[in-house]
């Protein structure tokens, strides 16, 4: 899928803004257990400054509905951080995960950041893996980052 992947960046000014977010606060509350869930904060999130978000779609027509999104922020010229990484389980293992990474990482070069950093859970081994092969590395694992029984990987890449 990453060849056909088609990566789109929200414009909130677009007609159809409104269904894209719709698509992706379900897809949140279903992927994301509710205390790591941005699905209330969504539409603040997204009013940040710096913030952007980038998503594919599945499906043609009125069946049409977002695969998978990534959100990220440029906090710094020096530093950004990809905060959210997500594809709908029935389209995953066929790259659009990957596409979304580089299409997130590409978006933070341009603002010529100089490192994306991001956090992820040791027990999810193929976001782990996935951020690796795209050239990531462990920075230090957070105690408690998600839960008092769920740590964090620190993860960044030197762009």
């Amino acid at each position: 899928m990453a060849a056909a992947a088609t990566i789109l960046e929200l414009d909130p000014s677009h007609e159809r803004a409104g269904r894209v977010i719709d698509d992706i606060v379900r897809l949140e509350k279903r992927i994301f257990p509710k205390h790591e869930s941005l699905a209330r904060s969504f539409h603040d999130e997204l009013k940040r400054r710096n913030t952007g978000l980038i998503y594919s779609t599945s499906g043609v027509g009125d069946d049409e509905e977002v695969a998978g999104y990534a959100m990220y922020t440029c906090a710094t010229s020096l530093c950004a951080s990809i905060t959210k990484l997500a594809v709908k389980e029935s389209c995953r293992r066929q790259g659009l995960g990957e596409a979304l990474l580089q299409a997130a990482v590409e978006k933070c070069r341009r603002r010529r950041v100089q490192r994306v950093s991001l956090h992820v859970d040791p027990a999810r081994t193929a976001a782990v893996a996935l951020y690796r092969k795209a050239g990531f590395q462990v920075d230090a694992t957070i105690e408690g980052y998600y839960s008092a029984q769920r740590n964090a990987y620190r993860m960044y890449m030197d762009l």
